[in-house]
């Protein structure tokens, strides 16, 4: 039986607005609003959606790099959601990320050694010799000279760049990495290179990821478990086989009718969605996605659907299914 690594439950983190004279709070930005989700030791479950849609502050709430709202996250059977800086520290080891921009979350005054060093020296991992052969294996790992260290972030491709992302973020042996949009920077060459080396560190270091992407070709190569967001909220969780075999939200299945389809018999009816991504300021009542829906009902107006379980593992949050 697959072992619990992590698990989020009916988190929010909600953003205020400031307005007026003495910059009071006059609405809040619903970027995670009541998600659930979980994730087993050495699987990858990848979270998609639109941009908007709330993935990637999800993720960083998740690590407490944003202070949730509310709810509620367990690491390793330990509830860790109001655990202070101080107490999370021992904990940040065990958990890091991957950003996007591989440009923009490297400190460009630095070489990139000292770099991919300095979660070393944060947290006091062994003596300074041990510190540069670790930084020059784990250089050689993700496939960087080790002479390379000396030199500094322009000085790179926005694939070695990426590669020094994974060497800071695996340099302390972490158990949990979030990946957050690791490839959309890059160009289409060099992210099947990146994507292979973070399967294949995934496999040699027993590595359990959240996968945060919009390229859902990727996300099915990638996947052990799909969850969908749309506007702050979760509305379906599957097997990555049965999520793109049988996908049941409509809004799923309109993000799946956009994927290319390698074969040109093959001819896949494309859905278009009407309108723009309502503001998280002000979502929708009821179901989010109604405004947009082309199945919309009268009780998609006034009632937020239930997430249900149709299949094993296999979670959805739709009035359709109810009703039926």
């Amino acid at each position: 039986m697959a072992t619990r690594l992590v698990e989020v439950q009916q988190l929010k983190k909600w953003f205020p607005v400031k307005g007026g004279v003495f910059a009071k709070t006059v609405a809040s930005v619903k970027a995670v609003d009541e998600v659930s989700f979980f994730i087993d030791q050495g699987e990858t479950l990848s979270l998609v959606g639109e941009s908007g849609s709330g993935k990637t502050t999800a993720g960083r709430t998740m690590l407490k790099l944003l202070r949730p709202t509310s709810g509620k996250i367990v690491y390793k059977g330990k509830d860790i959601t109001n655990l202070t800086p101080n107490q999370m520290r021992p904990l940040r080891r065990n958990m890091q990320i991957m950003f996007q921009d591989p440009y923009g979350s490297l400190n460009p005054r630095m070489p990139v050694g000292d770099i991919i060093q300095e979660p070393l020296d944060v947290h006091g991992i062994g003596t300074r010799k041990e510190r540069k052969q670790a930084v020059a294996t784990m250089m050689e790992t993700v496939g960087l000279r080790a002479e390379y260290e000396k030199r500094y972030p322009h000085e790179f491709s926005g694939g070695q760049r990426q590669r020094i992302g994974v060497a800071r973020a695996l340099i302390i042996n972490p158990e949990l990495l979030v990946l957050d949009e690791p490839i959309s920077a890059l160009d289409v060459s060099i992210q099947s290179q990146i994507i292979n080396l973070l399967q294949e560190l995934q496999q040699r270091l027993s590595l359990t990821y959240l996968f945060i992407a919009h390229d859902l070709a990727v996300v099915r190569h990638m996947s052990d478990r799909v969850a969908v967001m749309y506007l702050g909220k979760i509305v379906e969780t599957a097997d990555n086989d049965e999520l793109f075999d049988h996908p049941l939200h409509p809004y799923t299945q309109a993000l799946l009718s956009a994927v290319p389809v390698p074969d040109p018999d093959v001819k896949r009816e494309r859905i278009i969605l009407q309108g723009d991504v309502p503001s998280p300021v002000n979502p929708p009542s009821g179901c989010h996605f109604r405004t947009r829906c082309p199945y919309a009902m009268p009780i998609c107006k006034d009632q937020e659907p239930l997430v249900i379980e149709v299949a094993p593992g296999h979670t959805v949050a739709c009035h359709l299914l109810t009703q039926k």
